[in-house]
């Protein structure tokens, strides 16, 4: 068996139907985060139906990039081939099977929440499945870029919370806020760094919006994976360098008295989760559980309304607050391996590819996910969400094929090879 990698030179330039679905899902994955709140303000509905809008949007998608994938561009065959992938279905089959022994508080509910995680990871498949690689993923990034933005001027009209802290007390958090503006702020520069798109303005308000969020670990991360970008990346020019760290420093001016009112709430009125003297009790407490089953862990979905309430202010964890933590409390020793083996297998498919500006990017955004990860993760996905692992390996991937690297095999057994060594240079697949 043997394609060929999409060539976006010889492609035509009308955007075809898996470009524009591309575009609405990115919008979706970004903008979901505040459907519950949206729905819940603007018609008073239950939080569970915004949850329920969610998913049916979710599996509405699926459907719709089942019928655009019957045109097959890249097969899901040649994907399974790149290890990111594949450690992201050994994910999901591992936390599905996870579901028989799991102290979940409702197994109906787990069930179509993982089908919801699934979905997007399958969506995103199908995607670059039926459209031409560059222009997928172009779109995806666009959409979520908007989608984004979108978040951002919702959650600059609400009313600050209690803290100073963008978002709303029950529903929506800061750290939901910072980091998914963060991701966008990264998609709109890989689109300007690519000289695909000019997203300045946008990028600037999600830059902005981030320090506004408030949100320690999320302002942590981006300045860790933005620094290595600055450092290491030498086709940046130094004009450039200067304005991006002369724009840091006007943006910390002129949020300086909001930062000092918050660190006065922060050291004085912080509360279980927020506090580092907080966050350190629920790391211990998720330890604690999670060495009662040390080999495949509670199991997914096991914390919300599972874990008792922390403190005198009642709070919930969702999570555990760190990423590692939470794969140990959830699937054991399985999800640390699994925790490694994901972010290993891209780490090292990145390190793959030649010396330049594209290596650098992704090294400063898996960076920027990995220290994320530190204190804050999701409740059922990875910090870098399934969709984003193939997204970001098959992107990886394109380059290496278009730098006229040689395609080593993943493996002995199975492994691709290359005839030629153009941009077009075919890859087989070695059955």
């Amino acid at each position: 068996m043997s394609s060929r990698l999409d060539n976006p030179v010889n492609e035509p330039t009308s955007e075809s139907p898996a470009s524009l679905l591309s575009f609405i899902v990115g919008i979706y994955f970004a903008f979901r985060v505040i459907t519950v709140l949206f729905l819940a303000r603007t018609i008073g509905a239950d939080p569970r139906t915004g949850t329920a809008v969610n998913l049916a949007l979710d599996y509405f998608l699926l459907l719709l990039s089942a019928f655009c994938s019957v045109e097959c561009h890249y097969p899901v065959g040649e994907m399974i081939k790149l290890p990111g992938i594949r450690w992201a279905l050994l994910f999901l089959g591992f936390s599905c099977c996870s579901l028989l022994w799991s102290r979940t508080a409702s197994l109906p509910d787990s069930v179509a929440y993982w089908c919801g995680m699934a979905s997007d990871f399958a969506i995103v498949v199908l995607l670059f499945r039926s459209g031409e690689i560059e222009r997928v993923s172009r779109s995806l990034m666009k959409g979520f870029l908007w989608g984004a933005c979108a978040v951002a001027a919702i959650a600059w009209v609400l009313p600050a919370q209690s803290d100073l802290r963008l978002g709303d007390e029950e529903l929506l958090g800061p750290n939901q806020i910072g980091y998914i503006c963060a991701f966008g702020f990264f998609f709109a520069q890989y689109l300007i760094r690519e000289k695909k798109e000019k997203m300045g303005a946008p990028a600037a308000v999600l830059a902005i919006t981030v320090l506004r969020s408030l949100s320690k670990t999320t302002i942590a991360a981006l300045l860790a994976g933005e620094g290595f970008l600055l450092l290491m990346d030498k086709k940046m020019g130094r004009r450039t360098k200067v304005l991006l760290v002369i724009g840091t420093l006007a943006a910390v001016a002129l949020f300086w008295g909001l930062l000092t009112s918050y660190y006065g709430v922060y050291t004085h009125e912080g509360n279980q989760s927020e506090t580092l003297s907080g966050r350190l009790g629920i790391w211990v407490y998720f330890l604690a559980e999670a060495v009662q089953r040390p080999w495949i862990g509670n199991g997914f979905d096991s914390a919300w309304k599972v874990i008792p309430p922390f403190g005198p202010d009642q709070f919930e964890a969702a999570h555990a607050h760190n990423e590692l933590l939470q794969q140990f409390y959830a699937y054991g020793a399985a999800g640390v391996l699994l925790f490694i083996g994901i972010y290993g297998s891209l780490f090292r498919h990145i390190r793959r590819l030649a010396k330049g500006p594209t290596r650098t990017f992704f090294l400063a955004f898996l960076i920027f996910v990995v220290v994320r990860g530190i204190a804050d993760t999701e409740r059922f996905d990875l910090s870098l969400p399934l969709w984003a692992i193939a997204m970001v390996s098959i992107l990886v991937e394109q380059s290496r094929s278009t730098a006229k690297e040689p395609y080593p095999s993943f493996d002995s057994a199975l492994g691709p090879t290359r005839i030629g060594d153009g941009p077009s240079s075919e890859i087989v697949i070695r059955l």
